[in-house]
């Protein structure tokens, strides 16, 4: 949660609904009941309404694990200019890739800090795409700490609610988008661009927003934002269920992502647990807890790790998030008109070059026929996927052609294939490219002179342009990653995969480093990484007039998917300039 952020004084920014079709839910009639001191999770809490699954809590803190030690290879913070931010980012992405999401990297091109990685936003490819329900957490920590109450904790209870999603793939009513957004600990940066850069007709689409930041407070209380507002109300109904009789989040208004959808006129509520506000002697006879002590006596500081969390509180916050969303997007009821895709076979193995053809079924299983758009995604590079016909009426079939190139690495590829119609389901092919035993002489990366644009470059693409006041080696465009004269972070990725049957993967990269430091003291580094191992690092005392070529030896990756990462590090000192250009990954 962002520490300050302006308010108007005596102004109520309550949204109501409206159309979403939210309604108030009955008060439980139970009895509060104290929230149990931290300490090792007891499993069964109340049932989940609306037939939502339990969230396995345990899955939560196995992600909130994985982010401290993020944070721990990158200087003991995930923030939002970092590697430890990106390295965060990447590690959601993968698995929300993995179960299906349509996932998209987001770059924050203005108004955040200087070097903000991207936001991530996640569409589960099924529901009415008129009627979104949105649900997300600031992913970044401040410079001082891991952030994993703040907020890792909301962050990682969106991943595994999202998994849980895709694990049980329900009949969904409406469409459900997360976001982990950048630079909020700079002030909402991060989800201010997102709003901002949604149409009119976008914006209608988000029937409400969901907002959770820090719900794992040690000494926390049960708050909600909007408390009396429609869109609150499933959020309050599990709450209610369980008799803790939530309150107003005074604390957090206007201090988290919510406020940018607020301002933009999207109804939203969510959960929060509290920061450095006290505990009152009323709430902690309510609660349990310590009066008069912060809800998070670690807010924005070193000690907020895995050792931070409330497992009770993150238990009960991330089945609540599950039951609202159920709640509002999933259905029970089979859809009047309806279907089944399959493929068959369901999956296939080619030689680099030559092509695999499936069987794309369709049946209609309820209602009337209706027509169904064919797709697929998931193809690795090298690899094109056809339909013939592109579009079928339920209970005819397709052919789908996969194409390989002949410099398609070997390995399995899982292709998802979508058939949309009034309802979408989806279908699994693998694709099996064999290992020739030879290797078709090639290189790898795409825009290594970064003269067609950015893509494919991930990162803080910002940096890649014709930028006055350097020179590009060839062509004119370049990377010009640091330069600032302030602690800063640069970096840009691009994820390749290096065939098999190869003997040799040489990268090769021109760098010019200049710099107005005197010290022959390494202050400020340049890294350049496959996936997470450092291959080289440069600094400031290798500075020279004009471009170097450099050399590294990838031939270990043969066989492998990496992601190479260009880093610059500065520190708050004298400026150094690492201008990047002309990368190429050669094998043969």
């Amino acid at each position: 949660m962002v520490l300050r952020r302006l308010m108007v004084a005596g102004i109520s920014l309550v949204a109501t609904l409206g159309a979403a079709g939210l309604t108030a839910a009955p008060t439980a009639s139970a009895a509060p009941q104290a929230a149990p001191a931290p300490g090792p999770l007891v499993r069964a809490i109340s049932a989940p309404a609306a037939d939502a699954p339990d969230v396995d809590v345990t899955k939560v803190q196995a992600h909130l694990t994985e982010l401290n030690a993020i944070a721990s290879r990158n200087g003991g913070t995930r923030k939002s200019s970092g590697q430890g931010y990106r390295d965060s980012v990447a590690y959601v992405k993968n698995k929300l890739q993995a179960a299906g999401y349509t996932v998209t990297e987001q770059p924050c091109t203005s108004g955040c800090a200087t070097g903000a990685g991207p936001n991530l936003i996640a569409e589960w490819p099924q529901g009415d795409t008129a009627k979104v329900y949105m649900f997300g957490s600031h992913l970044d920590s401040v410079a001082a700490g891991p952030g994993i109450n703040d907020n890792g904790s909301g962050s990682a209870a969106l991943l595994e609610t999202a998994l849980t999603l895709a694990e049980h793939h329900p009949a969904m009513a409406a469409r459900v988008r997360f976001g982990w957004w950048t630079d909020e600990e700079q002030g909402l940066n991060g989800s201010d661009f997102y709003v901002n850069s949604l149409s009119s007709a976008e914006r209608t689409r988000i029937k409400a927003y969901y907002n959770f930041d820090m719900i794992a407070s040690t000494n926390g209380g049960y708050f909600i934002n909007h408390l009396t507002s429609a869109a609150a109300q499933p959020m309050k109904a599990y709450w209610d269920s369980l008799g803790l009789q939530p309150e107003e989040n005074t604390e957090g208004a206007g201090r988290s992502d919510d406020y940018s959808f607020e301002q933009a006129g999207i109804p939203t509520s969510g959960y929060a647990m509290g920061a450095s506000a006290r505990k009152t002697a009323a709430q902690a006879a309510k609660w349990g807890g310590t009066a008069n002590r912060a809800y998070d006596s670690c807010y924005h500081q070193s000690c907020d790790t895995t050792s931070n969390i409330n497992s009770t509180g993150l238990n009960r916050s991330v089945d609540g998030i599950a039951s609202t969303l159920w709640k509002l997007a999933v259905t029970d009821s089979t859809p009047a008109n309806d279907f089944s895709l399959s493929a068959s076979p369901a999956g296939g193995t080619v030689d680099p070059g030559t092509s695999a053809t499936t069987t794309i079924a369709t049946a209609t299983t309820s209602g009337s026929a209706q027509t169904v758009q064919l797709s697929a995604s998931g193809a690795p590079a090298g690899v094109t996927v056809s339909f013939s016909p592109g579009s079928v009426t339920s209970g005819n079939s397709s052919t789908m052609t996969v194409a390989t190139a002949a410099g398609t690495a070997p390995g399995s590829y899982p292709l998802t294939v979508t058939g949309t119609g009034s309802v979408t389901h989806t279908a699994t092919y693998t694709l099996t490219v064999r290992g020739t035993g030879s290797c078709s002489g090639q290189q790898l990366l795409t825009n290594g002179g970064f003269e067609t644009g950015t893509s494919p470059w991930t990162g803080d693409t910002g940096a890649i342009g014709s930028h006055a006041g350097q020179s590009a080696h060839s062509g004119s465009r370049f990377a010009w990653l640091g330069g600032y004269g302030y602690s800063a972070t640069d970096s840009i990725a691009q994820t390749v995969t290096v065939p098999a049957g190869c003997a040799k993967a040489t990268l090769t990269y021109w760098l010019h480093i200049d710099t107005d430091e005197t010290d022959r003291v390494a202050y400020d580094t340049f890294k350049v990484k496959a996936g997470s191992t450092t291959l080289t690092t440069l600094s400031n005392t290798d500075a020279a007039s004009g471009y170097v070529q450099r050399t590294l030896d990838l031939t270990p990756y043969i066989g492998q998917r990496i992601a190479l990462t260009f880093t610059a590090t500065e520190d708050s000192g004298l400026q150094t300039s690492f201008v990047l250009d002309d990368a190429a990954l050669q094998v043969n």
